[in-house]
């Protein structure tokens, strides 16, 4: 199966290149962020909507936060990783591994349909952002959307058999 035809999950950004070997730096979406690194393949976004698979040569964590530096196969000079910068990074999502009891990949939560602890459906899963105080999910009916802290807090239950997610949250906020 081409990756194309799967369903990719976005683990990372490539940014700007970084030195003088065709190195590139990454914001990393995985926890801890150098785990982006234990793949051995990503596929980079390209601006048709497409993927280009390309192989990590080598990476390292690089100062604090969620960024690495890594050099990719066929890349060689600051030119040739300009001309990837600023794309997505992505795996298959069969790449990833089961997640433990209890814990699930955002991107299997979205289109999953959200209701309240009372019953009342307020939308499906649209996206999640990040935020410093933690992620937001962004749950979508028609036009509205609704951003509900994903904390124990309001994420009460998450069927993936029936697509189905319960919170605490107020339908009328």
């Amino acid at each position: 199966m081409t990756a194309a035809a799967q369903r990719m999950v976005v683990l990372g950004r490539l940014r700007a290149p970084w030195g003088v070997r065709g190195w590139l730096k990454v914001d990393s979406y995985t926890d801890p962020p150098a785990a982006i690194l234990g793949y051995p393949e990503w596929s980079v976004a390209r601006p048709d909507g497409s993927w280009e698979t390309v192989r990590v040569r080598e990476g390292r964590p690089h100062g604090a936060g969620r960024v690495v530096v890594a050099g990719l196969e066929g890349i060689a000079s600051p030119e040739e990783a300009r001309r990837l910068a600023e794309r997505d990074v992505a795996v298959p999502r069969a790449a990833l591994p089961e997640p433990k009891p209890g814990e699930y990949y955002w991107e299997d939560l979205v289109g999953c349909r959200v209701r309240t602890l009372e019953g009342v459906e307020i939308g499906q899963v649209g996206h999640f952002l990040e935020y410093p105080a933690g992620p937001v999910m962004v749950v979508k009916q028609g036009s509205r959307e609704r951003w509900i802290p994903l904390s124990p807090r309001h994420l009460k239950q998450v069927d993936l058999v029936a697509r189905q997610v319960a919170v605490d949250w107020d339908p009328e906020f």
